[in-house]
């Protein structure tokens, strides 16, 4: 799984500014992730998502299968110690061009949309590296890369900390839209430099054969084309987990999931793809959600990452059954879903790469 790390148009290689913090279970999440096991959200604390990507790693690498953080584990990361748990980049000026807009809660309003797209610059730095704009925020004190020098009009300059009293920048609207009203407030700004989660195995091939549109899907979220071929998925509703095996049965991916409700339990058996739909509208049905009343109109919903099934849609044989993104990556394995297999944007972009309608699909209890 190859990584983009000379090559990302985010970075600016004259940004190398030492973290003064170690941050070694957030260095630990980033390896996890690049090597296909999803830590989820990468926010530098031991959690359910972690502790399966930890069992997860351990399994593929015969390990005792425990999700902590052991020393014969730490042993076996210690290959990949020279990758730094986060790096500086700089915000692209392109990124100003692009419309952030509040969504509606009506789904018959978001039908009247173009995209159910990101809302502020913030939630689109947050998805292309794989965590939370509170994530951010901590790794930025007072709107400065951690580490980097605070200029200071009284007294000697200090390096930027959680500590720190230096001013954050006023929240600023997308220059491209002036229609996008609270929900484009931004922390973070075009052409600032900030500290973020060092996540890897982004790298897009240049003969990779993929319409645009996808590819400029895969780079927004920090994923790249070349992934493992998974000939299984397996998801268990006890584990809440979907592993990925390759044809000669060793794991080579395991994500969190959501997978379904009392009201929406998961069809357990054995199922097909009927194919992958990338950047997908979604067809609002209420009559397919218990929680919906029946009265309501059904909406054809456009594609986004904030539409309710993220970017993509794995088709199942099922029918009615996906496997899917969301646009709250933070709920991932802590809320219920309608019955199918929800995973993070950047996961179930990722998990997209790797199958195929060859693919064979488990549901277990």
């Amino acid at each position: 799984m190859a990584s983009n790390d000379a090559e990302d148009s985010t970075v600016d290689t004259s940004l190398d500014i030492d973290d003064p913090e170690e941050r070694p279970i957030m260095q630990a999440q980033v390896v996890l992730d690049r090597q296909g096991f999803g830590p989820g959200v990468i926010d530098g604390k031991m959690g359910m998502s972690t502790e399966n990507a930890l069992r997860g790693f351990q399994e593929a690498n015969s390990l005792d299968i425990t999700g902590e953080m052991n020393s014969e584990t730490e042993k076996k990361l210690a290959q990949w110690s020279d990758i730094p748990a986060t790096r500086v980049v700089r915000i692209p000026k392109e990124w100003g061009e692009i419309e952030f807009a509040s969504i509606p809660d009506d789904a018959a309003e978001q039908a009247k949309m173009d995209q159910l797209g990101y809302t502020s610059l913030d939630e689109k730095l947050a998805e292309r590296f794989h965590t939370t704009t509170d994530v951010l925020k901590m790794l930025n004190p007072g709107g400065q890369p951690a580490g980097a020098t605070v200029r200071s009009s009284s007294g000697p300059d200090k390096p930027a900390t959680n500590s720190s009293s230096a001013p954050k920048p006023s929240p600023s609207k997308s220059p491209a839209s002036s229609d996008a009203a609270e929900g484009s407030n931004s922390l973070f700004a075009v052409g600032q430099m900030i500290r973020v989660p060092n996540i890897g195995a982004d790298r897009i091939a240049p003969d990779a054969l993929i319409e645009e549109s996808w590819q400029q899907t895969l780079k927004s979220l920090g994923v790249g084309t070349e992934q493992p071929s998974v000939a299984k998925v397996v998801v268990s509703e006890k584990a809440g987990t979907l592993k990925g095996f390759d044809a000669a049965g060793k794991l080579v991916a395991l994500f969190t999931v959501t997978t379904g409700s009392s009201n929406d339990p998961l069809p357990i058996g054995d199922w097909k793809i009927n194919g992958v739909g990338h950047n997908p509208p979604f067809a609002y049905n209420p009559e397919l959600f218990w929680d919906v009343p029946d009265d309501k109109e059904k909406q054809q919903l456009p594609p986004g990452p904030n539409g309710p099934v993220g970017v993509v849609w794995i088709d199942l044989s099922k029918e009615h059954y996906g496997i899917h993104g969301t646009p709250e990556p933070q709920t991932i394995g802590r809320v219920q879903s309608h019955g199918c297999v929800r995973l993070t944007n950047w996961d179930a972009a990722r998990l997209a790469e790797m199958v195929s309608t060859s693919t064979s699909v488990v549901f277990e209890a």
